[in-house]
C-alpha cells in the first residue's frame, strides 16, 4: 500500500484514506450491513426465547416428576411440605420464563422487525433505496474532483517522460564527446536533441502545476459535497444505532427477573416453606400414627360364643376380608394429635402390621432371618393372575430393600395390577421381584 507525506499534520496518510476515489463504498456498504444485523439481532432474541422456552419446559417435567417422587416416598410431614415447596417454585419460575419468551417474540422481535421495514426500503433491483441515494450522491460529489484528479496524473506521467528524456539525451550528448567518430554534424544533432527535451520539460512542468493547481482549488469544494453526504449517512446510522440501544434496554428489562414483583414472592414463598419445617411436629406425628402413640386392642377376656367355630389366628386375620368385631377395645397413646393421611414408602405399602402378638417365630417380623436380611418378602408368595411383559420409560432405584432397580428400556414382568398407591409388583430378568412405580413403565405391545 503506498502511502504520502503531509506535511501539514506530520504523519503519514495512507492512500486507504476516505477522500481517495471510491472508498466512500465503505460508508455506504455499512448501511446494507445495518440490514444484516437487524435480521441477526432478531435471530438472537429468537433463539434465546426457544432457549427460555425449553428451560421453563425442562423445569415443569422436572418439578412434575419429582413432586410423584417425594409423595410416594417415605418422607411425611412438613418437611415433606417443604421438599414439594421447591417443586412449586420450579413450576412459578417455569411460568416467569414462559412469559419471558413471549415477551422477547412478541415485543422485542416484531418491534425490531417492523423498524428495519420502515428504515430500509428494498427495490427492484435488489439493493436499498438507502444504499442507492448514498451511492449516487457520493458520486456526484466525487466526480469533478476525480476528473481533475486524472489530469494531474496524467500531466504527472507526461512531465516525468519528458525528463527521463531529457535525462537520455544529455546522457548521449556526453558520450559523443568522447567519440572522434563522429561528426560535426551529428554532434549538433545531439545537442539539438538536448534542447528540445529541456524545453518539452518546461512545457510538461508548467502544464502539470497548472492541473494541480485547478486540482487544490476544487479541494475544498469536493471536501465539502463529500462531508454533506457523508453526514447523511451518519444520521441514518445514528437513528439505527439509538434504536438497537432502546431495544436492547428493552430486552435487558424482559430478562432481569430480579425486577419482576412476582419472583421475590416466589422465594420469599418457599423459604417461609422451608422455615415452616418443624422436626418436633414431624416426629410427634409420626409416634401417633406408626409409634407408641397408636391405639392397641389390648387382649380382653371373651366369653365362649356358638358362632365361632374356631378361633382366628394373626395370619387369618390379616387376611380377613370382611373384619373381624372384638369386644372390649381399649385405645392408649397420644389421642390429642388429629390424623394425617399416611405418606409411606413402597416398604410399608406391601406390609401389614399386626393386630395381636404371637410368639410363633414363622410370625415375627423381627426374626432373625429377615433381620439379617437374607429374605424377600415376595418370595413365599406365588404369582396370581395374568403376568404382562413391560418396558421401563424412566430410570428408576430402588428406595427400599423390596424395590426395583432398572434404566430406561429395560424389560420385566408385571406380577400384579397397580395398586391405589401406584405400586406395581414385578420381576427382573434375573429372577429378582420386587415393587416399582406404576407411572415409570409402558405395557409392551
Amino acid at each position: 500500500m503506498s502511502v504520502a507525506y503531509d506535511d501539514s499534520i506530520g504523519v503519514e496518510v495512507s492512500s486507504d484514506s476516505f477522500w481517495e476515489v471510491g472508498n466512500y463504498k465503505r460508508t455506504v456498504k455499512r448501511i446494507d450491513d445495518g440490514h444484516r444485523l437487524c435480521t441477526d439481532l432478531m435471530n438472537c432474541l429468537h433463539e434465546r426465547a426457544r432457549i427460555e422456552k425449553a428451560y421453563a419446559q425442562q423445569l415443569t417435567e422436572w418439578a412434575r416428576r419429582w413432586r410423584q417422587l417425594v409423595e410416594k416416598g417415605p418422607q411425611y410431614g412438613t418437611v415433606e411440605k417443604a421438599w414439594t415447596a421447591v417443586m412449586s417454585e420450579a413450576e412459578r419460575v417455569s411460568e416467569l420464563h414462559l412469559e419471558v419468551k413471549a415477551s422477547l417474540m412478541n415485543e422485542d422481535f416484531e418491534k425490531i422487525k417492523n423498524w428495519q421495514k420502515e428504515a430500509f426500503h428494498k427495490q427492484m433491483m435488489g439493493s436499498f433505496k438507502e444504499t442507492k441515494e448514498a451511492e449516487d450522491g457520493f458520486r456526484k460529489a466525487q466526480k469533478p474532483w476525480a476528473k481533475k484528479l486524472k489530469e494531474v496524473e496524467a500531466a504527472k506521467k507526461a512531465h516525468h517522460a519528458a525528463c527521463k528524456e531529457e535525462k537520455l539525451a544529455i546522457s548521449r550528448e556526453a558520450n559523443s564527446k568522447a567519440d572522434p567518430s563522429l561528426n560535426p554534424e551529428q554532434l549538433k544533432k545531439l545537442q539539438d536533441k538536448v534542447e528540445k527535451c529541456k524545453q518539452d520539460v518546461l512545457k510538461t512542468k508548467e502544464k502539470y502545476e497548472k492541473s494541480l493547481k485547478e486540482l487544490d482549488q476544487g479541494t475544498p469544494q469536493y471536501m465539502e459535497n463529500m462531508e454533506q453526504v457523508f453526514e447523511q449517512c451518519q444520521q441514518f446510522e445514528e437513528k439505527r444505532l439509538r434504536f438497537f440501544r432502546e431495544v436492547l434496554l428493552e430486552v435487558q428489562k424482559h430478562l432481569d427477573l430480579s425486577n419482576v414483583a412476582g419472583y421475590k414472592t416466589i422465594y420469599r414463598d418457599l423459604e417461609q416453606s422451608i422455615r415452616a419445617a418443624d422436626a418436633v411436629e414431624d416426629l410427634r406425628w409420626f409416634r401417633a400414627n406408626h409409634g407408641p402413640g397408636m391405639a392397641m386392642n389390648w387382649p380382653q377376656f371373651e366369653e365362649w360364643s356358638a358362632d365361632l367355630n374356631r378361633t382366628l389366628t394373626r395370619r387369618e386375620k390379616k387376611k380377613a376380608t370382611d373384619g373381624v368385631t372384638l369386644t372390649g377395645i381399649n385405645q392408649t397413646g397420644d389421642q390429642s394429635l388429629p390424623n394425617k393421611p399416611s405418606s409411606v414408602s413402597s416398604y410399608e405399602k406391601t406390609q401389614s402390621y399386626p393386630t395381636d402378638w404371637s410368639d410363633d417365630e414363622s410370625n415375627n417380623p423381627f426374626s432373625s432371618t429377615d433381620a439379617n436380611g437374607d429374605s424377600n418378602p415376595f418370595d413365599e408368595d406365588t404369582t396370581s393372575g395374568t403376568e404382562v411383559r413391560v418396558r421401563a420409560l424412566y430410570d428408576y432405584e430402588g428406595q427400599e430393600h423390596d424395590e426395583l432397580s432398572f434404566k430406561a428400556g429395560d424389560e420385566l414382568t408385571k406380577m400384579e395390577d397397580e395398586d391405589e398407591q401406584g405400586w406395581c409388583k414385578g420381576r427382573l430378568d434375573n429372577g429378582q421381584v420386587g415393587l416399582y412405580p406404576a407411572n415409570y413403565v409402558e405395557a409392551i405391545q
